[in-house]
């Protein structure tokens, strides 16, 4: 593993240390629950700078003794050291932070949304590295014992499925998404309501757009959609259906790149 010590990435002193009293029943993965620019994964300078501003938001903001997590994993595959092992952190919500080790992923809520392969080896990196240093089995989600959306839906999926490498040999991909099954045409007017209205609204704010997750299909619904069918040009869609969910739509919004 890659690992960037915290002198390496220039981190501030901690003004105090609690130190864990029984080794960690595992680890719980975070994200950054803003957005975060794709652009990081072609710059690593952008990963120590944002590493460097969660630091300085949960000191000077939080009031915090020092950045949050335990390690924060970044697409190059590599791993910072937060507050190191063996410390409790402090991201995983009252009561909880003695329980699991935090690691972040340097993903958003939009922007950078689904993990790309090189996060994904050095979240398993991370799990590792503290693994060796004591921490048990177990890996979770943030929103696992606390009330969040933390980390976020393509990144939990990933989790319960075992957070594997991607080229773990098991025959599947980490990022892929089963497509729920589709229903019936998405459409506005009139106001449209449902739970597969939610299912791809939640779908579609994890792909980065910016949607209420509501059940809702109205106005704001129908731009996204049209805007999601311009973009993806092999849609091939009739212009009667543009801002329509239509099974293709539908399909796409799972299966198809995210750009």
């Amino acid at each position: 593993m890659n690992l960037i010590e915290r002198h390496q990435w220039r981190a501030r002193d901690p003004k105090s240390i609690t130190y864990l009293q029984a080794p960690p029943r595992g680890v719980k993965v975070h994200y950054m629950g803003a957005r975060v620019d794709p652009e990081i994964v072609d710059d690593h300078n952008r990963c120590v700078q944002l590493v460097k501003s969660v630091q300085k938001q949960h000191m000077d903001v939080n009031l915090w003794a020092d950045i949050g997590y335990t390690g924060c994993a970044c697409p190059h595959r590599k791993v910072f050291v937060g507050r190191g092992p063996g410390r409790v952190p402090a991201a995983n919500g009252p009561g909880l932070n003695s329980d699991h080790y935090a690691v972040l992923a340097l993903l958003g809520d939009s922007g950078l949304v689904v993990p790309p392969p090189g996060l994904l080896h050095a979240l398993v990196d991370a799990i590792e590295w503290l693994r060796r240093e004591g921490a048990g089995r177990e890996v979770k989600g943030h929103r696992d014992g606390y009330q969040t959306d933390c980390p976020g839906d393509p990144l939990y999926a990933w989790i319960e499925r075992g957070a594997r490498r991607p080229d773990d040999g098991s025959g599947g991909k980490p990022d892929e998404v089963a497509v729920p099954p589709w229903h019936r045409v998405l459409s506005y007017p009139p106001l449209l309501e449902g739970d597969d209205v939610r299912t791809w609204q939640a779908r579609m704010r994890a792909r980065g757009w910016r949607i209420t997750v509501d059940g809702k299909y109205g106005p704001r619904s129908r731009e996204i959609c049209r805007q999601f069918q311009l973009e993806k040009k092999d849609l091939h869609v009739n212009p009667s259906m543009v801002g329509q969910v239509d099974r293709p739509t539908w399909e796409a919004a799972w299966t198809s790149p995210i750009t």
